[in-house]
């Protein structure tokens, strides 16, 4: 199959590669910047240098590729997580016009399938604390959180109502392993070492969360699996924050993470986060193992933690 890769430079982009590769797929790798080039390249893909808001270019690049599927991968988080500051902000350009550039493109070179990442943390936090595909998402997000759910609702709209092309939705947890917020060198990790990552109030927001390479295995198994839809892609153990933070802590060798009451968590990282730490819900992957017929092969951060950051 030919398979066109729209964010290959980054965080999922870069373990996908070569495992689409693996799996006998020709491989068409976009990065918007020259110097990511060759190590697109170096995976065995071929590199397309070009820019999602240049809606031209990519359908040129696109239609010349003549791929069978079509992945957006595109993120523009920051490479540090600053909660005070608007860190959704280009990540929701891309998922709003980036996405409806990168479709447009797609249907323009005939490409039959389109996969796109999604996340699987933005459910209403109401009722049970793990969701399944058909929870509803937050209805009445505030701060931040606003912008950024009215972009995943454009994005997983516009995936699975695109004319002519079948659109998946992958909903990824949170994800850890190279390049990512979690990795060893990420913000994350930082801020637990210098015990500035707290347990708010009783830790009672569920995560559920993903390994990238996880996350990339899934993509390669929705390439011909499953059907037009939404799928949560997790791993199989949500878990409060209270309960992981300390093992993350540990598995950094870092010391145990300070308890904070919510009213100072929100002080110091703003109301919106603070409450997410109280209520967030996590996800289960029941839909993406029977229709993908994808497993986790961290299938707890349990020993995830431990694989990636010892």
């Amino acid at each position: 199959m030919r398979v066109f890769v729209a964010g290959a430079s980054g965080a999922l982009g870069r373990p996908l590669l070569p495992q689409l590769r693996a799996a006998g797929h020709t491989v068409f790798g976009m990065t918007r910047r020259e110097e990511a080039a060759e190590a697109i390249r170096a995976a065995g893909a071929e590199a397309v240098v070009c820019d999602v808001y240049d809606a031209d270019a990519l359908r040129g690049a696109v239609v010349a590729a003549k791929p069978d599927a079509v992945i957006h991968v595109l993120t523009a988080l920051p490479q540090k997580f600053k909660p005070r500051e608007d860190y959704l902000a280009a990540t929701n350009r891309v998922r709003t016009e980036g996405t409806r550039n990168l479709i447009a493109a797609a249907q323009a070179a005939g490409a039959k399938r389109l996969l796109a990442e999604s996340v699987a943390f933005f459910y209403e936090p109401t009722g049970g604390w793990v969701k399944d595909e058909n929870a509803p998402l937050m209805s009445e997000p505030s701060g931040r959180f606003k912008a950024g759910a009215a972009a995943l609702k454009d994005l997983e709209g516009q995936v699975l109502g695109a004319a002519g092309i079948e659109g998946l939705v992958l909903r990824l947890g949170w994800l850890y392993g190279a390049g990512t917020y979690y990795a060893s060198d990420g913000t994350m990790a930082e801020e637990t070492r210098r015990r500035r990552n707290p347990i708010v109030g009783a830790g009672t927001g569920t995560f559920s969360f993903l390994h990238v390479e996880d996350a990339a295995a899934a993509f390669v198994a929705a390439l011909q699996r499953g059907g037009h839809g939404v799928y949560n892609v997790v791993d199989d153990e949500p878990a409060r924050l209270s309960e992981w933070l300390p093992v993350y802590a540990r598995a950094l060798g870092a010391k145990p993470p300070r308890r904070v009451p919510a009213w100072l968590a929100g002080l110091l990282a703003g109301r919106d986060l603070a409450r997410s730490a109280l209520v967030l819900r996590g996800a289960t992957n029941g839909k993406a193992k029977r229709e993908l017929g994808w497993a986790p092969s961290h299938p707890s951060w349990r020993r995830g933690f431990a694989d990636s950051l010892g």
